[in-house]
C-alpha cells in the first residue's frame, strides 16, 4: 500500500510547510537531493559539493514563500542550485590565486605531455579525461563568477541561450556577449597554462 505522504505533490508538501508543518520540507529534500547534487557536483569541487547543496536547501526553505508555482518546483530549485554555485565561485574569485599555482604535479605533467603529443588517443584514456576536466576547472577559476556560470550553462551543458538567460536572470543578448567573451578568455587561460607548463 502506498504511503499517502509519498504520493503527495510538491505543491501539497509546500502548502504543509507554509502552513507551519516545517518538518514536511524534509520530503522535498529527500525527493530532490540527488538532483541538487548533480547540479552542484558539476559546478564546484567535490569536497565542497555537500556544503553547497546544503546551502541550496537552506535557501529554498527560507524563500519558499516566494515560490509562485508558475513552473515546477524542480525548475525553481535548479535555479537556486545554479545561483548557489555561482555565489560559491564569487567568494572564491575574491581570494583567487593564479591558476598555474593551483595545478598539481600530475596536471603539469599532463600539460607537458599534451604539448609533446596532441594525438586524440592520449585524450581518450580515463586519466587524461579526469586531468583535462581538472585543468578546465582550474581555467574556469580565472573567470569572473558570472562568466563562469555562462560558460558552464551554454558551452559545457549546451543549454539554449534563452534558458541560460532565465536561470541567471540576464537578457539573452547579455548571455551571448558574455559567452563569446568568456570562451575567448577561457581559451587564453588554457594557452597560458600550456605555455607555463612547457617553459
Amino acid at each position: 500500500m502506498t504511503d499517502e505522504r509519498t504520493a503527495q505533490s510538491d505543491e501539497e508538501i509546500i502548502g504543509r510547510v507554509l502552513g507551519g508543518e516545517t518538518d514536511a520540507f524534509g520530503r522535498l529534500v529527500e525527493r530532490y537531493r540527488e538532483h541538487v547534487f548533480r547540479i552542484v557536483g558539476r559546478r564546484v569541487p567535490r569536497d565542497d559539493a555537500g556544503e553547497v547543496a546544503q546551502d541550496v536547501f537552506v535557501r529554498a526553505f527560507t524563500s519558499l514563500g516566494r515560490f509562485e508555482g508558475r513552473s515546477p518546483f524542480e525548475h525553481w530549485l535548479s535555479k537556486i542550485a545554479v545561483r548557489a554555485a555561482l555565489d560559491y565561485w564569487r567568494e572564491r574569485y575574491r581570494s583567487r590565486e593564479a591558476p598555474m599555482s593551483s595545478l598539481s604535479e600530475d596536471h603539469r605533467e599532463w600539460l607537458e605531455k599534451s604539448l609533446a603529443d596532441d594525438s586524440a588517443s592520449s585524450f581518450e584514456a580515463a586519466e587524461s579525461r579526469r586531468l583535462a576536466r581538472d585543468l578546465m576547472m582550474s581555467a574556469l577559476e580565472g573567470l569572473s563568477p558570472a562568466d563562469r556560470a555562462v560558460v558552464e550553462l551554454v558551452h559545457l551543458e549546451e543549454r539554449p541561450i534563452a534558458e541560460a538567460a532565465q536561470i541567471l536572470g540576464l537578457t539573452a543578448v547579455n548571455v551571448k556577449v558574455r559567452a563569446h567573451r568568456a570562451r575567448k578568455r577561457l581559451r587564453d587561460a588554457i594557452e597560458r597554462m600550456r605555455d607555463a607548463a612547457g617553459a
